[in-house]
């Protein structure tokens, strides 16, 4: 059965897949600038801008309906860590724009940036596959998990962005064949 935790866990195989390529990236000399922003624009698009809309706009708030607590527990671990996630993203962006402007301190920037997300996404996504998910799973019903994928379509095919996961995971995928991820 296609459930929504395994939507979600499909996007974090792409996730996951863009941290090994930001593990690469961390420590050359003369990085790419436009690889750099690409990093970035699908942290902000896909892995923030859709997954993690699709987990705080829909998921969580069906999840606080079947029982899980917003403001403690896992769900509230899991927000604190989009924020700070997004706090990373705002350094890596802030630091490369620097950067291009000829500051090359903020390379080290962008890597302790790049680092720090790299961990805590890491971490993030083992506790969501192993414990949340499956907490998820004994309380949703089948029925719960297609109203769910229905949403998640709903949410993919509105991407603000305009652009269509199949643009980031190619996008992904491209990043990863150049740095033999």
């Amino acid at each position: 059965m296609n459930t929504a935790t395994k939507n979600l866990e499909d996007d974090h195989v792409h996730i996951l897949k863009l941290i090994q390529v930001m593990e690469r990236v961390i420590g050359t000399d003369n990085p790419d600038i436009g690889h750099l922003e690409s990093i970035v624009d699908t942290i902000r698009n896909f892995a923030d801008g859709l997954h993690h809309a699709k987990e705080e706009n829909q998921f969580f708030p069906f999840l606080a309906k079947r029982g899980f607590s917003l403001s403690q527990g896992p769900v509230a671990v899991m927000l604190n860590e989009h924020v700070r996630g997004r706090e990373f993203v705002r350094g890596m962006r802030d630091n490369i724009a620097r950067y291009q402007g000829g500051n090359t301190s903020a390379l080290g920037n962008i890597y302790s940036n790049m680092a720090g997300y790299a961990e805590l996404l890491q971490s993030h996504i083992l506790k969501e596959n192993n414990i949340l998910f499956r907490m998820a799973d004994n309380a949703l019903s089948e029925t719960d998990h297609q109203e769910l994928l229905t949403k998640f379509a709903e949410a993919e095919g509105e991407h603000p962005s305009g652009s269509s996961s199949s643009d980031h995971i190619k996008m992904i995928e491209n990043l990863a064949s150049f740095y033999g991820v």
